[in-house]
């Protein structure tokens, strides 16, 4: 959400965005991961001390992640998010992370595979295979048909599997660049979805995990709007239409 702008600023922005916990990301999406590396963990953590904020997870993809595990625990997490639910062959998928696995619940950690590219009967596959309860997914409604009601049985049949949700929908895509009142159109409150019907269904199953208020800029690595301040801004007109739609429910 915020590109490439600074730790420190995205940390001190966090509270203000209405929430106490982080998802750091590494390029080419942001690189808030490379800048904690850079400044080292003990001054990292203590930047999260200063602003009363938790590292609750980091995002990684395309790369082995044990030593992400390691760094996640290290900084009080217990959430990694990588990719992608697989269209097919999920029993396969998940025999060949059983090492990971082992390592997530050794480090109190859980893994999130995002949804990326994958169908609604894939997901409910996947859940059915993940019988560890360190595995589960990450589920972004925009990668799936903008059906709020397909949506919300998705919800309710894969519950126990959810490890993230994220508040993100199609919109106009995240693929070419468009006027940036159309690229917003992927926020809560902003495209067509009516998210109603997936907040019902995660009250339903009471989920309590991590809602992650979400979008892609284009070009990635940008901040989504010019200036942390803004972003911070639209992140919270996004949570109050997700609070409007709670009250429906």
């Amino acid at each position: 959400m915020y590109g490439k702008l600074p730790l420190a600023d995205v940390i001190a922005q966090t509270p203000k965005a209405g929430s106490m916990s982080l998802d750091i990301w590494r390029a080419p999406h942001a690189d808030q991961r490379e800048q904690a590396t850079a400044m080292g963990d003990d001054a990292f953590a203590a930047l999260l001390k200063k602003h009363g904020v938790k590292l609750k997870a980091t995002t990684i993809w395309g790369k082995p992640f044990e030593d992400e595990l390691r760094f996640v625990k290290k900084m009080g997490g217990d959430l990694l998010i990588t990719g992608f639910v697989p269209k097919s062959d999920a029993k396969g998928f998940i025999e060949k992370l059983k090492p990971q696995l082992a390592l997530a619940q050794e480090m109190g950690v859980t893994v999130a595979i995002e949804n990326h590219g994958s169908d609604m009967d894939a997901i409910r596959q996947f859940a059915d295979e993940a019988k560890s309860p360190q595995l589960k997914i990450a589920l972004a409604p925009y990668h799936l048909p903008q059906d709020a009601q397909a949506l919300g049985k998705l919800i309710e049949a894969i519950g126990p599997k959810i490890g993230l949700f994220y508040a993100w929908q199609h919109g106009m895509g995240a693929m070419k660049k468009l006027p940036k009142a159309d690229e917003l159109k992927q926020m809560p409150g902003r495209g067509d979805l009516d998210f109603t019907p997936m907040l019902a269904a995660l009250k339903k199953i009471k989920y309590a995990g991590p809602t992650e208020i979400f979008m892609h800029p284009v070009p990635r690595g940008v901040p989504i709007l010019d200036t942390a301040e803004m972003v911070t801004a639209e992140i919270n007109r996004a949570a109050a239409y997700l609070e409007s739609c709670l009250k429906k429910v």
